[in-house]
C-alpha cells in the first residue's frame, strides 16, 4: 500500500493546521497523548494518529512512561523546516530594515515628531535578490 501524501516529509506533514497546533503545544516540553489531546480539544484517537505522522517524518520521538507515551519535539526534523525558512527570514528583516530607514527619513524631513524613536538595530545579514 502507498504512504499517504501526508506523511512523505515534515513540510506535508505540517500543512495540516492540527499538526502545528501539536507541534506549537510540545515547544513547553513533553506531553502524553492525553494531556495534548485535552489541551488542544481533541479526541485521543485523532491525537494518536496526527502525533503517528509527525513521529514518522521525524518532527516528534516518543517514550515509554509507564502506561503512559511521552512526545516531545525531535530538533533534528524541526531543523529541515529551520533551514527552509531561513533565507525568507532574512527577506522580511532587510524590507523590515528598508521601512525602518524610510520612516526615519520621513521623521526627519517632518521636524520630527512626537513619535517614538525606531529602532537602531540592524540586520546584519546580506539582502536576498528581490523578487521570484
Amino acid at each position: 500500500m502507498a504512504r499517504s501524501p501526508t506523511t512523505s516529509d515534515v513540510f506535508n506533514a505540517v500543512a495540516e493546521v492540527q499538526r502545528r497546533r501539536i507541534l506549537e503545544l510540545l515547544l513547553g516540553g513533553e506531553r502524553s497523548v492525553g494531556q495534548i489531546a485535552e489541551a488542544l480539544g481533541f479526541r485521543q484517537p485523532q491525537t494518536s494518529k496526527h502525533l503517528q505522522v509527525l513521529k514518522e517524518v521525524g518532527l516528534v520521538t516518543v517514550r515509554g512512561d509507564a502506561q503512559q507515551r511521552l512526545y516531545q519535539l525531535d530538533s533534528k526534523g524541526i531543523r529541515e523546516i529551520h533551514e527552509w525558512t531561513k533565507p525568507f527570514e532574512r527577506l522580511w528583516s532587510a524590507r523590515l530594515d528598508r521601512l525602518n530607514d524610510y520612516l526615519h527619513a520621513l521623521q526627519q524631513k517632518g521636524g520630527g515628531d512626537a513619535s517614538p524613536e525606531p529602532s537602531t538595530e540592524r540586520n546584519t545579514e546580506p539582502n536576498p535578490p528581490e523578487g521570484p
